[in-house]
């Protein structure tokens, strides 16, 4: 066992959190077969309607009797002239004739109710809450802390790691610039925000209380002693998982990250108008091309949900968003229990011959 206070606290056997990834790949397969291993898995639900998130809590609670988390995204406001909307939507009718879809489609609602999706979490009583971009209203902290649910909290900058333990939370996810998937900013521009995996670690932990997890290029035992030695109490890995049998990504972007390297992926606003890490596409080259404005998350998200769709469908990746990190060049198709128990054997490897260095005093 490698016990950390964390690791005790949601009652897990390894410092091993696998990342929340909302949009299909956090399947109940792969959260249950993950905790099962004894780390920790996350379903990600920012997506998902109310009924979607007690079906699939009930699924993963069918498949394991060990701790688990559920991941939301914390809502914003943003605002977007209809100008700005109409002139995006004849720029994407280009994909939708190339992949043969129908042009400017009508445009759904852009989120999921947040107060629908936490009340279903209350109702099941999951294990673990983690949110992202932002900080939830302090009841629904309280709530889920009154019921035993352990909260968890994202940050990319130490200020942001001071409001969220100002606001309550159990632990803290320091998110690097190397994490694939969207960036979970919220208190300046991303590009501010950038700080690698290593620095961010260490002044996160020295400046608040509550256990700090790791996240961003972690996908091995490597990593994870590497994030412990710096402070941490244990480490989110997503793109690690991402091409195992258990993900629920598209089998395209399972064969990209097995073929992709490390300098493979850029942050985008192309696909969601969030700034998010994947691995590149045609569909952002040629986004940086256009002459107006990308819509605001959720809108450009909403926006462009048909063409991701549509490219999935015809197993072109060119078009679909291809979340990942900069471990690419490390990330392997085992299955996700092998993944697991692989980075915690490695890490006991690098334990023993750290302690067999001869350490030679001046």
């Amino acid at each position: 066992m490698m016990e950390t206070e964390l690791t005790r606290k949601l009652k897990i056997k390894y410092p091993i959190i696998q990342a929340p990834m909302a949009g299909g790949p956090t399947t109940p397969d792969l959260v249950a077969s993950v905790s099962n291993a004894g780390g920790l898995g996350s379903l990600g639900a920012g997506y998902l309607n109310p009924e979607q998130i007690r079906s699939a809590i009930r699924e993963i609670r069918q498949r394991t009797d060990r701790p688990f988390g559920v991941n939301l995204f914390v809502p914003e406001q943003s605002s977007t002239s209809e100008e700005t909307i109409a002139g995006m939507n004849d720029y994407l009718n280009k994909y939708r004739a190339e992949l043969s879809i129908a042009p400017d489609p009508s445009i759904p609602k852009f989120t999921e109710s947040f107060e629908e999706q936490v009340q279903i979490l209350l109702e099941e009583n999951v294990p673990v809450f983690s949110f992202t971009f932002g900080i939830p209203p302090l009841d629904v902290i309280q709530a889920m802390k009154q019921l035993g649910t352990v909260v968890i909290g994202t940050a990319t900058t130490v200020e942001e790691a001071r409001q969220l333990q100002a606001a309550g939370v159990d632990a803290i996810v320091a998110q690097g610039s190397e994490a694939g998937g969207h960036r979970g900013t919220f208190l300046k521009s991303t590009t501010d925000a950038l700080i690698g995996t290593m620095a961010l670690v260490p002044q996160i932990v020295d400046h608040v209380s509550v256990p700090v997890v790791a996240s961003g290029g972690i996908m091995d035992g490597r990593g994870l002693i590497a994030s412990l030695a710096l402070g941490a109490s244990a480490v989110q890995m997503g793109t690690a998982f991402l091409a195992s049998p258990e993900s629920g990504a598209h089998e395209a972007h399972k064969r990209k990250i097995i073929a992709s390297n490390e300098d493979s992926t850029e942050i985008t606003n192309a696909y969601s108008g969030k700034a998010a890490r994947g691995i590149l596409t045609n569909f952002m080259n040629d986004m940086r091309l256009y002459p107006g404005t990308i819509p605001a998350y959720p809108i450009q998200n909403v926006m462009t949900r048909d063409i991701r769709q549509a490219a999935a469908k015809a197993n072109n990746p060119e078009y679909m968003s291809l979340w990942a990190g900069q471990g690419l060049r490390l990330a392997k198709d085992h299955a996700a229990a092998d993944i697991v128990q692989q980075t915690i054997e490695q890490a006991f490897v690098l334990v023993k011959s750290f302690s067999s260095l001869d350490v030679v005093e001046d």
